[in-house]
């Protein structure tokens, strides 16, 4: 591994800079299960909170959703990086982060925030440390994969990158959430290239908000693209050219293009001067559009 790629993921960006937080954070547990467990207790899904004591709650293992107050809901767009997330955790208990936090003081979001504070916090411990967004078809009662963030960090003793999914740590799955096997998360530059060469069928992979197919796909291989450079944008934030409107209208030569965007981040370490390089020399890929973008 070229040391320029570690040095890349030992940086923070805007959303996992952990501000006045960082000696904090670097005092909680180095241990990445210890640590997992900690964020994940801390943490409830908009999902658990929506459906109640029921399903995967239904051993209040998340809290009991009847003493979260009614007006609760996700928060997401409210605290988007690491600092807001732990000033927010302060505000509400003045303990910080904490095993014994009361179900109503836990913030609800979901997998991006958890991963980026996972990433932040082993970069703060000087670790390199990277967020992925792809797909997850490994829940229990999931027949269709999802749009999912995770973690990577970089195990120096064994030379390799870990991927770790401390979010969907308390499901079952039959392996170890904290060093998932090759093939179990979906890397959407792999679905992507998948779907345009007819190899997996684009239904077959959805978000929560209702899309499927090639769109949904490249929605997610653009805010992985922006992970891989430090950059880990908001879930409404795309490209122009992704747009519902615009992407239907993409001609082959410019899906292509995003062929060649995938196949490299098949192997981002070894391409990382190339995607560096789309990073910083192509405006379609690098500006976004959102609410006020």
């Amino acid at each position: 591994m070229q040391q320029k790629v570690l040095d890349h993921y030992l940086e923070y960006g805007l959303f996992t800079y952990p501000g006045l937080y960082e000696d904090y954070i670097k005092k909680l547990p180095d241990d990445v299960r210890e640590l997992g467990l900690l964020l994940r207790t801390n943490f409830l899904h908009r999902t658990t909170l929506d459906a109640g004591n029921v399903e995967t709650n239904a051993d209040l293992k998340y809290g009991d959703m009847t003493k979260m107050p009614w007006w609760r809901q996700a928060e997401d767009d409210n605290l988007p990086t690491t600092a807001a997330m732990l000033a927010e955790f302060f505000r509400r208990d003045p303990k910080g982060l904490s095993m014994g936090r009361k179900v109503e003081d836990k913030l609800v979001l979901t997998c991006r925030n958890v991963a980026i504070l996972m990433a932040s916090t082993l970069k703060a411990k000087g670790i390199p440390a990277r967020v992925r967004s792809g797909f997850s078809a490994y829940f229990e009662g999931t027949r269709d994969a999802w749009d999912h963030w995770i973690t990577q960090y970089w195990n120096s003793s064994e030379n390799r990158w870990v991927t770790m999914d401390v979010d969907g740590s308390w499901h079952r799955t039959g392996f170890d959430m904290y060093d998932m096997p090759d093939g179990k998360f979906d890397f959407s530059a792999n679905v992507w290239l998948d779907v345009r060469q007819g190899k997996r069928e684009g239904s077959h992979f959805k978000n929560a908000g209702g899309f499927d197919g090639l769109v949904c796909i490249a929605w997610e291989l653009f805010h992985d693209f922006h992970c891989l450079m430090n950059s880990e944008t908001l879930y409404l934030h795309h490209p122009k050219i992704t747009m519902l409107g615009n992407f239907k209208k993409l001609q082959e030569d410019k899906l292509k293009e995003i062929d060649n965007l995938a196949t490299l981040m098949q192997n981002p370490d070894d391409n990382f001067d190339k995607l560096q390089h789309i990073w910083e020399t192509n405006k379609e890929y690098r500006l976004l559009k959102g609410a006020l973008l």
